[in-house]
């Protein structure tokens, strides 16, 4: 396999799916990191409410690191791992990859990401992550 190509997680199902469009490139055809930047939080959401059992807010990126450009119709996998739980706050790291068309035979990582949620309350104030069972 070349240095750039990676497979996807074995036995691991991804937290998300999603398929880039057109209104998401820029000029050139790439996609936006804004647009990416936005999934992968969605993606680590996921895990993080799931574990607080309710409501949370994202209170940090911790690192964000694009590794290959995202064309419009790559199918991206985001796979969501929490990391760390706080008192409070929930770590989840989140890696992407894409799967490139026509074939989409060719798997490239394109992000890795670290980002950390609070558990809020109805009042958006911060609450105890409570233990999981």
């Amino acid at each position: 396999m070349p240095a750039d190509q990676a497979a996807l997680p074995a036995g691991k199902e991804p937290t998300l799916r999603v398929i880039p469009m057109p209104s998401d490139a820029s000029h050139t055809g790439d996609i936006f990191g804004g647009w990416i930047m936005a999934q992968v939080d969605l993606a680590g959401s996921i895990p993080a409410v799931r574990l607080a059992g309710g409501r949370v807010a994202t209170v940090a990126v911790n690192s964000f690191v694009f590794r290959q450009p995202v064309f419009v119709g790559d199918l991206l996998s985001f796979y969501a791992d929490v990391v760390k739980v706080g008192r409070t706050s929930i770590t989840v790291d989140v890696t992407v990859y894409a799967q490139r068309l026509p074939a989409r035979e060719e798997c490239v990582k394109v992000t890795e990401a670290v980002l950390t949620y609070v558990a809020v309350d109805s009042n958006r104030r911060p609450r105890v992550v409570l233990p999981q069972q």
